[in-house]
């Protein structure tokens, strides 16, 4: 290869593409926003889409919605699905998994992130991964690293301890490079310590490819790559998406043949790049197409799989006096109310839009069901207040506009009704990349909406739609059940009342902590978000989310983990095989649990581990082992789950490495982080 021809797969050619080189039989490599749906066909050199007619696709519940199941083999299945149509649409790489920590609730991209935790994070991530890159599409694991805001993101200086970077928010990458074996990593915008990620070397050299041993392709975001030398020494494969039309301009086209030929860099680094690109591409088949998975689109497994999700993800978070599951054959009235009965979401966010093929919506799902045996009373309520430019966060202005007209609309059609449901929440004015909330309340006076409704109809429902956390307490108190359904992608509305009307059962938990009030949050209360003078530093340092609400005593509104069923469930006959273990063994617990109530469902058996004696600051408990189990009324199932010792341990910064504490620990099991067994205890040699 020329070095003109190396350096031609170093940069795209366009938005989403990357050069060919015919005379050696290297196809264009392309690559897709695809968190949750592979996005619609852009233009090649513009933002705007290309207006194809069959590029529709199946649109899954975005992240948080997908940690929410707490469910791996079905997020192993939704790998499996947009892996299949990723190959369909002739894309060779797929961008995400998004697996940030949610750090604050504000950010604006936490509903295509996952949770707070580590752990959750990490686990989730390897079972999408495996099975996207099943189907010879590559992963991009982003965004490397410490992207826990929009607000300055281009420009923001993160900053925390050794031992937060590697115990709060590099697990996620780490276990997507070193267990799933990703393929590709995308560099996120922001600055850490005082570099751009792209350009950092303790990130793209010391880390991701000395200490993770990281092969693949390290990408830039779109436009996030500002030089040539320093980009290209800190690891950089891959340059997307810079601002210039002219894509002999970018840092990685004509700038790096002419630092090579001046000596600045060498070309055996130039090779080393190349040879990662090409490296996934003989992974992913792309050079041996007649071998290729082929892949398939908006088929009716895919759709169920889509439906199944949403409907695994929705939390109960309130059901008092069992108003729910809704007696559908007994109502002869419901009402309806709420934008978001309404308004579709799949087509919002900016980088995660998806075109969907359909997209059912609760009153498009409650009128197809139940529309011919009971009269539906629909009300909007409140008012979407403008729509936004594109990276702005506008529609959030005048949002605390209360529309009495609205509400008293509302109110008449919940007096004359059997029950109400109210369709609550937020859009993505609110849940978007690009920029954050400038407030955690349910906007667009929503609260005194349901205020108002309850007084009319004490049979009211609140159904929240939204990615991230919010302030509730306000409607807490006041309304007899409230349900958690986030953005459900294609089926949102079928699911959301299937389980309604008890066709199924709710069995998600919260993979963050929603705190009473907003100050509660650690960056709030510490006054470390957005950041001063386009710096900020994690001063919580590794209490993020449970740890810091657990530790500092703090009681928020729902814990991390939380979510209530249809039934009840029993653990008993806890157990640890042994009580004493080396530092290179694994801890096994035991455990039944029994369906003790009257209908199907499932629970999330949830396993915490306290160190009780410790020379550093340790968080009261973390989450260490999960797993989802169904059961029919009155089964029971025996459990086993297992603990890496040496994931007891936590990152010494005098050792700059991990270290294993010996003495006692705690094991914690139970349905929430604050619902919890007697402790059962193991000593570690």
């Amino acid at each position: 290869m020329t070095l003109k021809e190396k350096v031609s797969l170093l940069h795209g050619n366009s938005k989403f593409y990357v050069s060919d080189i015919k005379r050696l039989g290297i196809p264009e490599w392309a690559l897709s926003d695809g968190p949750h749906g592979v996005r619609a066909e852009m233009n090649r050199h513009n933002w705007q889409y290309a207006g194809w007619k069959d590029d529709a696709v199946t649109c899954f519940p975005p992240g948080t919605a997908m940690a929410a199941t707490w469910n791996l083999d079905l997020t192993a299945k939704r790998g499996y699905v947009l892996g299949e149509e990723a190959r369909f649409r002739k894309k060779d790489v797929l961008l995400g998994p998004g697996i940030n920590i949610i750090r604050s609730p504000l950010c604006g991209r936490n509903f295509e992130y996952l949770s707070e935790d580590p752990f959750l994070v990490a686990q989730l991530a390897i079972s999408y991964i495996k099975a996207l890159q099943s189907k010879d599409v590559a992963a991009s694991v982003k965004h490397f690293a410490a992207n826990n805001q929009e607000d300055n993101r281009f420009v923001i200086d993160a900053s925390m301890s050794d031992r937060a970077l590697h115990e709060i928010y590099l697990p996620g990458f780490k276990a997507a490079i070193m267990d799933a074996n990703v393929l590709t990593v995308m560099g996120a915008y922001n600055k850490f310590r005082g570099d751009y990620c792209t350009e950092n070397m303790l990130l793209g050299r010391t880390i991701l490819r000395d200490l993770y041993q990281f092969k693949g392709v390290y990408m830039s975001d779109w436009d996030a790559t500002h030089s040539t030398v320093n980009a290209a020494l800190a690891g950089l494969d891959l340059e997307m998406g810079t601002n210039n039309t002219n894509y002999n301009e970018w840092y990685f086209a004509d700038p790096l043949i002419k630092a090579v030929q001046e000596g600045k860099i060498k070309e055996s680094l130039v090779d080393e790049k190349v040879a990662n690109i090409l490296r996934v591409m003989i992974k992913t088949k792309v050079l041996d197409p007649k071998t290729r998975i082929k892949g398939s689109l908006n088929t009716k497994e895919h759709q169920a799989m889509a439906y199944q999700s949403a409907v695994e993800s929705i939390v109960l978070l309130k059901n008092e006096n069992q108003l729910l599951p809704l007696p559908m054959n007994a109502l002869k009235s419901v009402a309806v109310i709420g934008d978001n009965a309404t308004r579709k979401h799949c087509g919002g966010g900016l980088s995660s839009e998806i075109k969907p093929l359909y997209e059912i919506t609760p009153l498009e799902a409650i009128t197809n069901k139940y529309g011919n045996q009971l009269q539906i009373n629909y009300a909007q309520g409140y008012n979407k207040q403008s729509s936004p430019g594109e990276g702005s966060n506008k529609g959030q202005l005048n949002s605390d506009f209360v529309d009495w007209k609205l509400i008293n609309e509302a109110v008449s059609q919940a007096k004359k009704s059997d029950v109400a449901i109210v369709f609550a929440g937020l859009n993505h004015d609110f849940d978007s990349e690009s920029f954050d909330r400038i407030h955690m309340r349910l906007p667009y006076g929503q609260e005194t909406l349901i205020q108002e409704v309850t007084k009319a109809n004490p049979k009211t429902i609140v159904v929240i739609i939204a990615g991230s956390p919010l302030e509730l307490s306000g409607i807490q108190t006041r309304v007899p059940s409230i349900v958690w359904a986030w953005y459900g992608g294609m089926e949102a509305g079928n699911a959301v009342m299937d389980v309604l009307s008890g066709k199924e059962s709710p069995s998600g938990k919260l993979p963050f902590t929603m705190p009473v009030t907003l100050q509660q949050s650690p960056d709030i209360a510490l006054g470390n978000y957005p950041g001063k003078d386009l710096k900020v530093h994690y001063e919580e340092d590794i209490l993020v989310g449970y740890r810091w609400y657990d530790t500092k005593n703090i009681a928020p509104l729902y814990p991390f983990g939380f979510g209530l069923s249809y039934t009840t469930f029993d653990i008993n006959q806890a157990n640890i095989a042994k009580k004493e273990l080396d530092k290179n063994e694994n801890i096994t617990v035991t455990c039944t649990i029994k369906n003790t109530g009257n209908k199907e469902g499932a629970e999330v058996i949830q396993l915490y581990v306290a160190p009780t004696n410790s020379r550093v600051m340790r968080a009261k408990k973390e989450l260490k082992a999960f797993q989802k189990v169904f059961l029919k009324p009155g089964e029971s199932k025996n459990i086993e789950l297992t603990i890496r010792v040496k994931d007891l341990a936590f990152y010494d910064e005098k050792l700059a490495d991990w270290s294993i504490e010996s003495g006692e620990y705690q094991l914690l099991l139970g349905q929430s982080s604050r619902d919890l067994k007697a402790p059962l205890s193991v000593i570690i040699k």
